[in-house]
């Protein structure tokens, strides 16, 4: 079998809700990291790309109608190089690249480009049509995180727990206490930061350059959610589903905006096009489970491997 190797992956830094990047339009912001690999990479045929994959999750805004496409289309790659969305939700960035290896592994692609983009910032405001003429009753639904336009099948059969909800539904079935999780949330940031200050993540990182109003542009260069904490500062944070709760802001994942870009290739592409290996998918598989738990999914999932 063909392998698939990473060959390079950039991306933006990590902004927080309603922070640096939430100005950035989310096409504009998925075609950064891809213009930041043409210019790292001139010496790839970029007109041999067999296609462009991106995970997103809401495309419910500015990142409707295939936002890889447009991503790419305004990134300067050539028109001739399509493009598609994925949306697993939570996993769309890794499927893509998943998708992206098992094409180039079935001997479909040469060279891929997966990758993702997600801005929860500029998520808009959606309402339903009305059911009647005139009808003053109506719902407006946030689409930043969480159910809109319910089934009410699905709610009677499997319920519609908000994303905090759901973490909250893995701890009491699995019995992981809140210490264990602000330990965790801990050891994050701080690794986080420890990687931040070593210069570890310069290389990945491509600098969003924000014009302003008046001056010069702002210049985003660092992930901005790491932030200095402790596990008494952590403790202290009341649950987010209910008082007594044990995921929190503190140690649940963030709001976030940014998007990335791998490049990846089989052995006889990469050497043609000057590119160095630097990972080989070996392999990837998902599971489902109850919605419920969604956030179990990933150990069912590795069993697969």
């Amino acid at each position: 079998m063909t392998q698939a190797f990473i060959c390079d992956a950039i991306r933006t830094p990590i902004g927080r809700y309603g922070g640096a990047l939430s100005s950035v339009r989310t096409d504009d912001l998925g075609a950064i990291p891809l213009k930041a690999l043409m210019e790292r990479n001139p010496g790839v045929d970029w007109a041999s790309v067999t296609d462009v994959l991106y995970g997103c999750a809401n495309q419910a805004g500015e990142d409707n109608r295939n936002v890889a496409h447009m991503a790419s289309l305004l990134a300067g790659l050539p028109v001739e190089v399509p493009g598609a969305t994925i949306n697993r939700l939570c996993g769309s960035g890794l499927d893509a690249v998943g998708t992206a290896a098992r094409a180039i592994k079935a001997g479909e692609a040469g060279l891929m480009i997966a990758g993702g983009v997600e801005s929860m910032s500029r998520a808009p405001f959606v309402m339903p049509k009305a059911e009647s003429a005139f009808s003053r009753a109506n719902a407006v639904y946030d689409t930043t995180i969480g159910w809109r336009f319910v089934n009410k099948l699905m709610k009677e059969k499997y319920g519609v727990d908000s994303m905090p909800e759901t973490a909250e539904n893995v701890a009491i079935e699995f019995k992981i206490e809140r210490e264990a999780q602000d330990r965790m949330a801990l050891r994050s940031q701080l690794n986080a930061v420890a990687a931040i200050q070593a210069g570890h993540l310069a290389r990945e990182i491509v600098p969003v350059h924000i014009p302003q109003k008046k001056g010069d542009a702002l210049i985003v260069s660092q992930d901005e959610h790491p932030r200095e904490t402790s596990l008494e500062a952590l403790a202290k944070l009341k649950g987010v589903v209910r008082q007594d709760g044990s995921v929190t802001a503190g140690n649940a994942s963030g709001v976030n905006d940014g998007a990335c870009a791998l490049l990846l290739a089989n052995e006889a592409s990469a050497a043609k096009n000057g590119l160095t290996p630097r990972a080989r998918v070996v392999g990837m598989a998902t599971a489902g489970v109850a919605p419920r738990i969604m956030g179990f999914g990933p150990t069912p999932a590795t069993l697969k491997v």
